[in-house]
């Protein structure tokens, strides 16, 4: 995929101002364009959109991943490993709860990868990836 392609994602809030907060604030994406349903924010040179939506928003399922009980829905990015650190530890310094706590999964394995799982105020799953060598993300 050529490197000028950028991800959309549109999903669910129940509450505009926190996701406002959140995103703004702990995630610290710039906001876009908005009006009184929607806003648009800026996650790593990627478009997603929180749309009020009182239902509909949060985890459903949940499946097993290297041992860990894997949200579902979630989505996310995959980072270069030193942004994730980075990341991490902003997330870690900012009080946000973990469903998944920061780790390395497959560890010596193809694929490995950081990862780390938390919720949104509206229940919505994110998953942020780091790889040391971002070639290897689709490794099998």
């Amino acid at each position: 995929m050529p490197e000028n392609n950028l991800f959309h994602l549109a999903f669910p809030v129940d509450d505009l101002q926190k996701a406002r907060e959140f995103y703004g604030g702990v995630l610290e994406c710039e906001e876009g364009r908005s009006s009184e349903c929607w806003i648009n924010f800026n996650l790593y040179g990627h478009q997603i959109v929180t749309h009020l939506a009182e239902s509909g928003a949060g985890v459903k399922a949940s499946n097993n991943v290297d041992a860990d009980h894997v949200p579902v829905p979630h989505f996310g990015i995959v980072l270069p490993m030193a942004e994730w650190k980075a990341l991490a530890d902003r997330l870690k310094a900012k009080g946000v709860e973990f469903v998944i706590e920061p780790k390395i999964r497959f560890e010596g394995e193809i694929g490995e990868q950081a990862t780390m799982f938390f919720l949104d105020p509206s229940g919505n799953a994110l998953e942020f990836k780091g790889f040391a060598d971002l070639s290897t993300v689709f490794a099998k």
